[in-house]
């Protein structure tokens, strides 16, 4: 069963606020001495990063809207798969200085009209 666009993007909103909620009010010294923020971080960084290669297959050209797409789904396989090669410093910048870019395009994707959003985005749940 092909996946819904707009749920998919939902996700992201989703773990973007997890991620702004764990890391509210932390310095990044705080944070970098925070195993469970960090963790929790990371695990919701994964999941943008999932969800975001998701899109690229049901929605490319949502997914293409999104700045710098790509390099998020490397990130995230990144933290999946090359943790050794993840620094709690990098994680904190791309905190601080992505996050509130991705969530700012992803939250205008969804609040764009239907009759003005992309042709791709995956079945109408209305004409089933």
């Amino acid at each position: 069963m092909p996946h819904d666009p707009r749920a998919i993007l939902l996700d992201i909103v989703t773990s973007g606020r997890f991620i702004r909620q764990f890391t509210q009010g932390l310095s990044e010294a705080e944070y970098l001495t925070d195993p469970l923020v960090q963790a929790g971080v990371e695990r919701h960084f994964e999941i943008i990063g999932e969800a975001l290669n998701r899109l690229k297959r049901v929605s490319p050209t949502w997914w293409a809207s999104i700045t710098k797409a790509d390099r998020i789904v490397g990130f995230r396989n990144v933290l999946a798969h090359g943790y050794e090669l993840v620094s709690d410093r990098m994680v904190w910048q791309i905190t601080q200085e992505n996050l509130p870019l991705l969530l700012s395009e992803v939250q205008r994707i969804l609040d764009a009209p239907a009759s003005s959003s992309s042709s791709d985005q995956g079945p109408d749940p209305l004409n089933r």
